[in-house]
C-alpha cells in the first residue's frame, strides 16, 4: 500500500487519536466457529482529503492440525496485496499483520482478541517477533480493553456489537524516530464473526524536536463491513 505520512502541529502532549467510546454493559461474546469458505468484505479508505481506497476480503482457506488459514486480500486503484494470517486459535494470531498489510511471525502468540470478549477485562502482551517486510526481528506490545456492547450501522447492516480499545507500540525506531503508537477501536460482533467497523489511527514522532512537538499520523484507515457470507 501506498502509505503517506500526515503532519500534526501538536504542542508537548500526544493528540488524542480517537473519542472515548464505553457502550453498554452486556454479556461475553464467544469465540467464533470457523468453516472453510467462511469470507469477510471490507471497504476501507485511509488518508484525509484525498484518501486512498481500497476493496478488503478475509477468507478462510484452510482449517487443519496447524490451525487457521485466512486470506486477505487488498484491491484499489492505488493498493494490490495478499497475505496469509494463521491462527492457532479464534483471535489467536501465529502469524499476520498488525499495523498495514506486513506480514509478521509472532514467537509468543498475538491476542488479538481474548475470547469469550468479557466487558471490562483488558490484556497485554510484549511479543518478539519477525517482520518479513523488513527482515528484521523486533518487539512490539500489544494492549487491549474490551469495553460494552453498541448498535452500529455499516453497510452490510446493523449489529449488535462489543467494542474494543487496542493500543500497539511498533518495533520501528530509528536513529531519527521513535517508535509509531497505534491507537485503533474495533466493533467485533457475534452475528457477523468478525469486526464489522475498525478505526485505525497511528502517529510518530521525530527525535531532538525539543519544545515543539509535530505529530506524524501515518494512518487514519476506516475498515467497514460490506457483506459477508458463513459456510455450512
Amino acid at each position: 500500500m501506498d502509505r503517506r505520512s500526515f503532519l500534526l502541529a501538536a504542542s508537548g502532549a500526544m493528540l488524542p487519536g480517537c473519542a472515548s467510546i464505553g457502550g453498554e454493559s452486556g454479556p461475553p461474546a464467544a469465540a467464533p466457529v470457523y468453516r472453510v469458505g467462511d469470507r469477510w468484505d471490507y471497504s476501507a479508505r485511509d488518508g484525509f482529503r484525498l484518501p486512498v481506497t481500497w476493496d478488503e476480503t478475509h477468507e478462510v482457506i484452510a482449517i487443519d492440525a496447524q490451525g487457521i488459514a485466512i486470506r486477505v486480500t487488498q484491491k484499489g486503484e492505488t493498493v494490490d496485496n495478499a497475505r496469509v494470517e494463521r491462527l492457532s486459535a479464534p483471535g489467536i494470531v501465529v502469524q499476520g499483520a498488525l499495523f498495514d498489510s506486513e506480514t509478521r511471525r509472532f514467537k509468543t502468540p498475538l491476542t488479538r482478541y481474548q475470547f469469550p470478549l468479557t466487558p471490562g477485562t483488558h490484556w497485554n502482551q510484549f511479543i518478539d517477533n519477525y517482520d518479513e517486510s523488513t527482515q528484521q526481528d523486533g518487539q512490539i506490545n500489544n494492549y487491549a480493553s474490551v469495553r460494552g456492547w453498541e448498535k452500529v450501522r455499516v453497510p452490510s447492516g446493523e449489529f449488535d456489537a462489543i467494542i474494543l480499545r487496542v493500543f500497539n507500540h511498533l518495533d520501528d525506531e530509528t536513529f531519527w524516530r521513535y517508535a509509531t503508537a497505534c491507537n485503533y477501536e474495533i466493533w467485533w460482533s457475534p452475528a457477523a464473526g468478525a469486526s464489522v467497523r475498525e478505526n485505525k489511527f497511528a502517529t510518530y514522532r521525530e527525535k531532538n524536536q525539543g519544545t515543539f512537538v509535530v505529530e506524524h499520523r501515518s494512518q487514519n484507515t476506516v475498515l467497514e463491513l460490506t457483506s459477508f457470507r458463513r459456510a455450512t
